[in-house]
């Protein structure tokens, strides 16, 4: 049994000595976790039978989702945390992936067009309008009412945050919702904006030229804000 921890606080009238109980230690998980990486393994191999792409999808989800878990990745808290605590090392560390991101889809982009090949994910530049905003604003108010983005949310669901539960059942009703109507929020909305492809603007080199320099910019103003309010 751990002993017990004493600390001595000063008064008007002398020193008062009270004893602290140390934490209780974590029970393992090792039991319950063997089992379930076994489980997880074999139904990935079932998976295998029926399509690889299914097999590859399941392992790099649950892997994905074992780093976020330990990395307490989300990015709510990176938008949040500035206002609320002043730490900014979640905000930094979403720019460092936007970077290095934007580094290898540019790679990939680029090495399709000089093939003559076409340019994966050009279909899915969506028009800018105020519909991106208000839709942006929105959505950043929800995910700080329910704690947690997409990724954050699912997350939690894992570790077993009953709240999250809820958070998820309304997140898949409101996707369900918007995908039904999202025809009509494009005629009307969505598509009154402007298509823009950084690479037709600047260059493919100009291009992530200006997106690695807005990067390092918010970067180093995160950096800051952070050495001004802890500071």
């Amino acid at each position: 049994m751990p002993e017990s921890v004493k600390t001595e606080t000063s008064t008007g009238g002398g020193t008062s000595t009270r004893t602290r109980r140390p934490r209780k230690p974590k029970k393992s998980q090792l039991k319950y976790a063997l089992p379930l990486a076994v489980v997880l393994l074999g139904f990935g191999i079932y998976l295998a039978t029926i399509s690889p792409n299914l097999s590859f999808f399941w392992m790099t989800g649950i892997c994905f989702g074992f780093i976020l878990q330990r990395a307490g990745f989300c990015f709510t808290a990176s938008m949040r945390d500035p206002y609320l605590t002043g730490g900014t090392s979640l905000t930094r560390a979403v720019l460092i992936a936007f970077a290095v991101t934007s580094i290898g889809f540019t790679a990939i982009k680029y090495g399709a067009y000089v093939q003559g090949l076409p340019i994966p994910g050009r279909g899915y530049v969506v028009p800018i309008s105020l519909a991106t905003a208000v839709g942006a604003f929105i959505f950043g108010i929800g995910m700080v009412i329910a704690g947690g983005c997409a990724s954050g949310t699912l997350m939690r669901v894992g570790e077993g945050f009953h709240m999250q539960w809820l958070s998820l059942f309304f997140f898949i009703v409101g996707s369900l919702w918007g995908a039904h109507d999202f025809g009509w929020w494009h005629a009307h909305f969505m598509s009154k904006g402007v298509k823009i492809f950084m690479p037709d603007v600047f260059g493919w080199f100009g291009a992530i030229t200006v997106q690695l320099l807005i990067i390092g910019i918010l970067f180093i103003l995160a950096d800051k804000w952070e050495q001004k309010k802890m500071g």
